[in-house]
């Protein structure tokens, strides 16, 4: 089945039902919320709104989003309304990409144990990069950071990892200074590496003497103190990978950056190329190639593909997008307006970024974000529905006079 304008929803739709049926018992409750939230997403079962465009008088009905964040039609708009409030925290410097994995034998472990892992991911990664910065051999500054947890490799196996943006400098100890760092040069990877290992080593530990990690199946041996530590000794004389890329080229590279990574999911509608009852095929890169042979296409059976995308569903709570350091919610505002005076930096003012137009204050005036499909004109709403009425539970039975 080949069709323009392929979408998750519609693999979910046709063979949801049959995957979910074959694999009773098996599935979270989480998991059968974001399948029911991408299939029923802008359709009538949700409900919406009849619309007119300005220009050519086109009607048109827009259904409602789900805004589920695993949905792929829902993360253009969040990704955007989040991008509007980051612009003003942007500061007039280069910034830095750091990534921090996690070895496979702890990437195994994370399977059972999301919540502890994916926590542990993030907050080890960031702070090893503050205390890191804060070392006078190295920065001797108090640095920002933005970590967005990514959960998933190109082929939507599970490969936990963080994409960390880092302005390159940071505040000094008294606060009366900005250090910057090196043109090119942020922080010493390897010191990153061996420091984040150790980190890790040591909470995973903790964790599995407090009883806070589960095992099952083939790991179920690990639930032993003596043979968990087994498994952990050998990872302490490996490398762990840990890299930087080169800095950005000032902030606007950033915001476009950040527009592509913080609101992704598993897999874009877009990489689909098509999918029948038995398989799926989509794009994905081959990094054991190089050069434009990176790119090439995958096929996997309808289920498999279904089962890949869930394993990436996050735990209820969990939060993907988090900062640290002189970007910490506490202080945010006021270390932002501190670091901006110190190095004369006005706010920008980027028009394309969080800008409304002219009229958007006008409570008569309903405007719909997305453009006319005849003309691209803007679309005003001339009216609702509500959503289509879901049989809650059986009906009750008529009970006879005896």
């Amino acid at each position: 089945m080949a069709r323009a304008g392929l979408e998750v929803a519609d693999i979910f739709r046709d063979h949801g039902a049959a995957w979910r049926a074959a694999n009773a018992g098996h599935i979270s409750l989480d998991q059968l919320k974001v399948m029911s939230a991408i299939e029923r997403c802008r359709t009538a079962a949700l409900g919406g709104h009849v619309t007119r465009c300005e220009d050519c008088a086109h009607e048109h009905i827009a259904y409602n989003s789900c805004r589920n964040r695993h949905c792929p039609k829902c993360q253009a708009g969040a990704a955007k309304a989040w991008l509007a409030a980051r612009e003003a925290e942007l500061l007039p410097v280069r910034y830095f990409h750091l990534v921090f994995t996690l070895p496979k034998q702890v990437v195994d472990i994370a399977r059972t144990n999301k919540r502890e892992i994916y926590n542990l991911l993030m907050r080890i990664s960031a702070d090893t990069v503050i205390k890191i910065a804060a070392d006078p051999k190295h920065l001797g500054a108090r640095v920002g950071i933005t970590s967005v947890l990514h959960t998933w490799g190109s082929a939507m196996t599970h490969h936990p990892h963080v994409h960390m943006i880092v302005p390159g400098g940071g505040l000094s100890a008294d606060g009366t200074k900005w250090i910057a760092c090196r043109k090119n040069f942020f922080l010493s990877v390897r010191v990153l590496s061996r420091l984040y290992r150790r980190l890790i080593l040591e909470e995973l530990a903790k964790l599995h003497k407090a009883g806070k990690l589960h095992f099952f199946g083939d790991h179920a041996g690990l639930a032993d103190s003596a043979a968990f530590e087994a498994m952990l000794a050998p990872l302490r004389k490996i490398d762990w990978v840990v890299y930087a890329k080169e800095p950005f080229a000032g902030p606007k590279a950033v915001l476009a950056y950040l527009s592509r990574y913080t609101h992704r999911i598993a897999i874009s509608s877009s990489r689909l190329i098509r999918f029948d009852a038995h398989s799926v095929t989509f794009r994905a890169k081959d990094y054991r190639l190089n050069g434009a042979r990176r790119n090439t296409t995958m096929t996997l059976a309808t289920g498999e593909f279904i089962r890949r995308f869930l394993i990436h569903v996050l735990p209820k709570g969990q939060h993907r997008i988090r900062h640290y350091g002189f970007y910490g919610n506490g202080n945010r505002a006021t270390n932002i307006a501190r670091i901006r005076d110190l190095l004369g930096a006005e706010p920008p003012t980027w028009k394309e970024v969080g800008d409304k137009d002219e009229g958007d204050n006008d409570p008569c005036l309903r405007i719909l974000a997305l453009p006319c499909p005849c003309c691209g004109g803007r679309l005003i709403i001339k009216g609702t529905f509500e959503p289509t009425q879901q049989t809650r539970a059986p009906p009750r039975s008529t009970r006879h006079a005896a």
